[in-house]
């Protein structure tokens, strides 16, 4: 069976997407590659065919996932002034749909915990996706505000990881909602 000439990028592509959303839903260490690969709807032979090792699809997930979650943004916030953009960011981000889905949601608050314990590589995958999407905020707050963007991205996944560890869902959406009229109080976003 003769493939196209694109075959080899569109399966790496498919295995990418799957394995970005197991590396958030269970993080790097409780995924394995059989269950990325069956997932993407291919054979773990194939694997080695796209991949060096499992540290290598990793880091390659958690660059797909942020690149996954840059365009979502973008696409939400096209055409959007800097603070109606950072409005509707903190109003996506900061949700109870958010926290209850981590599989689609930003690898900060997904996979923070876990990546001290990874390899440099995807360490070095992670940093690029936080430093990007720290940048991204940057870049919609006025100048004597871009410092702040670190900070604000923190706070909002912090919240999302907190909201994920309270067994009460009552508590768990009002602290969601504090967190949201607090971004939005200290940035000056209209509530």
């Amino acid at each position: 069976m003769r493939y196209s000439e694109t075959h080899k990028e569109e399966t790496r592509r498919k295995v990418l997407k799957a394995a970005a959303t197991a590396v958030r839903a269970k993080g790097p260490d409780s995924v394995g590659v059989a269950e990325i690969m069956a997932h993407a709807g291919l054979t773990h032979g194939g694997f080695y065919a796209h991949f060096p090792n499992k540290e290598a699809l990793v880091a390659a997930a958690i660059t797909e996932a942020f690149d996954q979650s840059g365009r979502r943004f973008a696409r939400l916030t096209e055409g959007m002034s800097g603070p109606e953009a950072l409005s509707a960011f903190v109003d996506i981000y900061v949700t109870r749909e958010h926290r209850d889905h981590p599989e689609r949601g930003c690898p900060i608050a997904a996979l923070s915990s876990e990546l001290p314990r990874q390899s440099a590589a995807v360490r070095s995958a992670y940093e690029r996706g936080v430093l990007n999407l720290i940048g991204r905020v940057a870049r919609w707050l006025p100048d004597e505000r871009k410092a702040d963007a670190a900070s604000l991205v923190a706070e909002m996944a912090g919240s999302v990881v907190v909201s994920r560890a309270i067994s009460d869902p009552e508590a768990a959406e009002r602290l969601l909602a504090d967190a949201r009229r607090n971004l939005r109080l200290r940035m000056g976003i209209p509530q």
